[in-house]
């Protein structure tokens, strides 16, 4: 019994020594793992000892297939180094070492996904003794950056079960990445009725994973402002490393438990000839039906809008908003009221007439629904800053038109206006004439004549002499009236405008004084005296005779005229008489072209050089001294 037992001990740790793949003369040792990014290179090592030493061992290198099966790959003894053939490591691996110093590496090139497999180093010493050791091949590949994409419509808080949120995808990582939905800044988990998530992962054809998460959640009214991402999780060697999505929101449907309507422009006090616009909204954003309502009138949008406003558009404005999917209804109101100004009211009413001295009391009021202040202008000047309008003793200069303004202090462009036109009664009065005197140096001058009255005065014009001349042109004017005449000056002239009403009459005089304004050509005076002839030119500058000295030249011009008759009347005489020159005969009498008005006369006879030479001043001058031209003229 002892022996039997004996030997069954024996045989079991014979057969526990196999499978743990060590003899007892030859240790192995290896890393549990070694771990690559695909595409890289692999070096997984091989150390062992021997009791007979290291020298002339047998170096084998396996490969585990998927289905648990051990492949050869490599082969080396002391003679020979040999890859095996048709195997997928064929051109990619080598073997560093001779086994001399206790370790060989086995070195694969270009890393595959599928060379994620478990290595054997199989070690057989020179006694047959053998002993071998396991690594394993990690293989890691980083995914593409992950997507998220959500729900495009907007999700109802009155769906019973979860809805739709969101989808993230990650694709092309080794080994598989992992997916987890946050929803502000909080991991979502699965949640029955509440949350739910879903994963799911496709394995591409190059041997890398995708992985994609549907999540889906039953949403509150609170969730309208939460944002959602993803975060991924995967494996590299020595760790493993997180990437997330950006963050989308979603469209969160509930329903409005309470709407307001306000009036969005004007903004402040409301008045007559604004556009007003009035909106309404609920709290909620589930898609509704909202309508306002006034005065048995409606508007099928959540907007109103009131042209040119009246106040007819006064009154309660009712909201109402109906849910599309409820029918639920829920209403609310506001009240507009429009301000308004009357047309200003003066009395009396347009147009007064009112005698001279007599006093005049106008109002202007305006109804509205504020407080108005008025203010009285004539000729855009400020007369009174009250509604009444007070004129004492009233003159044609208070007569015209005057203009109330009722404004509302409180709106800006609120305002009324009415007028006043008032005319005093009386007399003509002729309105002082800038210039009564005046000079003409025109055939024909125009002559303007002012006359205020009421009503208005009838206007003529006369001359000194009875003529009654046609009027140019007339004007009435708020004052009375504006008359112009034309007057042909040929001499002075007196005019008289002439101004009458059924009240009295008023007369004005304008002087008009006839002025020439030319140059008077050479005039030649021919004076026969004995048997000479005598010609007398006068060159008149042109000149501009003033009012005042015009007749005193006139007068002086007339003697000296008659003087020079005198003279030759006298010479004459004395030719006749035989006093002069002591015989008959014909003799030359020539005036020289003197300078200004002198008039010389030259006496010559026949039977000397010597001439006598008289001027208008009485002075005798020699022949010799004159350049003039000579005229003979016949007695």
């Amino acid at each position: 019994m002892a022996a039997r037992d004996a030997a069954s001990l024996l045989v079991g740790l014979l057969v526990l020594f196999h499978t743990w793949g060590v003899w007892a003369d030859v240790q192995v040792n290896m890393e549990d793992r070694v771990e690559v990014f695909r595409g890289e290179t692999a070096q997984i090592a091989c150390m062992y000892t021997s009791a007979d030493g290291v020298g002339g061992m047998i170096i084998q290198w396996f490969y585990v297939t998927q289905s648990g099966e051990k492949q050869k790959i490599y082969y080396q003894d002391t003679t020979m180094k040999v890859v095996d053939r048709g195997t997928p490591f064929t051109e990619r691996i080598s073997v560093n070492g001779t086994g001399a110093t206790g370790e060989v590496v086995l070195t694969i090139s270009e890393v595959q996904i599928e060379d994620e497999l478990e290595f054997i180093c199989l070690i057989k010493s020179l006694t047959d003794g053998a002993g071998e050791g396991r690594t394993k091949l990690k293989v890691f590949e980083i995914p593409n950056l992950p997507t998220i994409e959500g729900v495009q419509t907007g999700i109802s808080v009155n769906k019973d079960s979860p809805s739709m949120i969101g989808t993230c995808e990650v694709k092309n990582g080794f080994p598989k990445p992992n997916i987890t939905w946050y929803r502000n800044n909080t991991p979502l988990r699965s949640a029955q009725d509440v949350v739910k998530i879903v994963p799911s992962i496709t394995t591409e054809s190059s041997g890398l994973f995708s992985a994609k998460s549907e999540l889906s959640m039953k949403v509150v009214k609170e969730d309208k402002d939460d944002s959602f991402y993803c975060e991924v999780t995967f494996f590299v060697p020595g760790g493993t490393r997180m990437t997330e999505t950006n963050r989308i929101n979603i469209t969160v449907y509930y329903p409005s438990t309470a709407v307001s309507i306000w009036v969005e422009s004007p903004k402040g006090k409301i008045k007559e000839g604004d556009s007003i616009v009035l909106r309404c909204h609920g709290n909620g954003n589930t898609p509704s039906l909202i309508s306002i309502m006034h005065d048995g009138k409606s508007s099928d949008t959540n907007m109103l809008v009131l042209e040119n406003a009246t106040r007819l558009d006064s009154g309660d404005y009712l909201c109402t908003s109906t849910d599309t999917d409820t029918f639920e209804e829920i209403s609310a109101n506001t009240s507009v009221f429009v301000n308004y100004l009357d047309p200003a009211m003066v009395m009396p009413n347009d147009t007064i007439v009112v005698d001279q001295g007599q006093e005049l009391n106008a109002t202007c009021n305006a109804s509205s629904t504020l407080q108005t202040h008025t203010v009285w202008f004539k000729d855009e000047k400020e007369v009174s800053k009250n509604q009444r309008l007070i004129l004492n003793n009233n003159t044609f200069d208070t007569a015209g038109t005057y203009v109330c303004v009722v404004t509302v202090p409180e709106i800006e462009g609120m305002e009324t206006r009415g007028k006043l036109h008032v005319n005093v009664q009386g007399p003509p009065e002729i309105m002082e004439p800038e210039n009564v005197e005046m000079e003409s140096f025109q055939t024909t001058v125009n002559v303007s004549c002012k006359v205020r009255g009421f009503p208005a005065p009838s206007v003529t014009w006369t001359t000194s002499d009875g003529k009654v001349l046609k009027t140019a042109s007339q004007t009435e004017t708020e004052e009375g009236i504006w008359s112009v005449v034309r007057v042909t000056v040929t001499s002075d002239i007196t005019v008289f405008c002439n101004a009458s009403n059924d009240h009295g009459t008023d007369a004005v005089t304008f002087s008009i004084k006839a002025t020439t304004n030319t140059t008077t050509p050479a005039t030649t005076t021919s004076t026969t005296i004995f048997s000479a002839t005598v010609k007398a030119e006068t060159a008149i500058p042109p000149k501009k005779i003033k009012k005042e000295g015009s007749g005193v030249i006139i007068a002086v011009l007339i003697i000296c005229i008659l003087l020079l008759a005198i003279l030759g009347s006298v010479l004459y005489f004395l030719y006749k008489k035989g006093k002069i020159c002591g015989r008959s005969g014909k003799q030359d009498l020539t005036k020289e072209k003197s300078n200004k008005d002198n008039i010389v006369v030259e006496m010559k006879s026949d039977n000397t050089e010597e001439a006598v030479l008289l001027g208008v001043n009485g002075e005798k001058q020699s022949s010799n001294d004159q350049g003039g031209e000579y005229l003979d003229l016949q007695k």
